[in-house]
């Protein structure tokens, strides 16, 4: 008789706004610095077990403004940053596609830019981890939908980077904080929060 394993989720993570200080289209390592409480969300995620794996939709391809090959050294900045904190970047996955596009290959509709959950499944399936026992944290309600679609828990750190608000059925994250460190403490089981009930920012 086979045995029957529970199902093991990770962690998935918003890459500019979230994890990272926002800098628009940026691939320089030396630009890439973590949000005040990234350093004590990854210690405190690392210690759950859960693979973390950043998940990030990368316009600047399909619109011109540096070549997808650039998005090696992110990756390798990342693992650094992670590793500086003692955790592990498990996955970095992102969408180089735009609708409107200026590089042909690239300015056409996909599954995989959020708040699509293509992504977020290619993570899953490539890493084998369980999207309904996973996290999506992000900044924007597009994240929150992307999780929301892929079947994730969803938590938003509302810390400025929505602006638009638009909500809908599967825009209303399971919570709403207002750093990545909070966001990191309901993951981690050792923050008590209340589901969230509205939309930060509509109330």
């Amino acid at each position: 008789m086979a045995l029957i394993r529970p199902a093991h989720g990770a962690v998935l993570l918003d890459k500019d706004g979230t994890l990272l200080r926002n800098v628009a289209y940026n691939v320089d390592p030396d630009r890439m610095h973590l949000m005040e409480t990234a350093g004590d969300a990854l210690r405190i995620l690392g210690a759950t077990g859960m693979p973390l794996v950043v998940v990030s939709n990368q316009p600047g391809v399909a619109l011109g403004c540096f070549e997808e090959s650039a998005l090696q050294a992110v990756r390798h900045r990342l693992a650094e940053l992670f590793s500086l904190h003692g955790v592990r970047l498990a996955g970095f996955f992102y969408c180089p596609h735009h609708p409107q596009g200026a590089v042909a290959q690239y300015a056409v509709p996909c599954s995989c830019r959020k708040p699509l959950p293509g992504m977020l499944q290619a993570a899953s399936s490539v890493l084998g981890f369980a999207l309904q026992a996973s996290w999506m944290i992000g900044d924007i309600l597009d994240d929150v939908e992307a999780g929301r679609r892929a079947g994730c828990n969803t938590i938003l750190v509302d810390c400025g980077g929505e602006t638009e608000w638009v909500g809908g059925a599967w825009r209303t994250p399971d919570f709403v904080v207002p750093t990545l460190a909070d966001a990191a403490q309901i993951v981690a089981g050792k923050r008590v929060a209340a589901p969230a009930s509205f939309v930060a920012g509509q109330a």
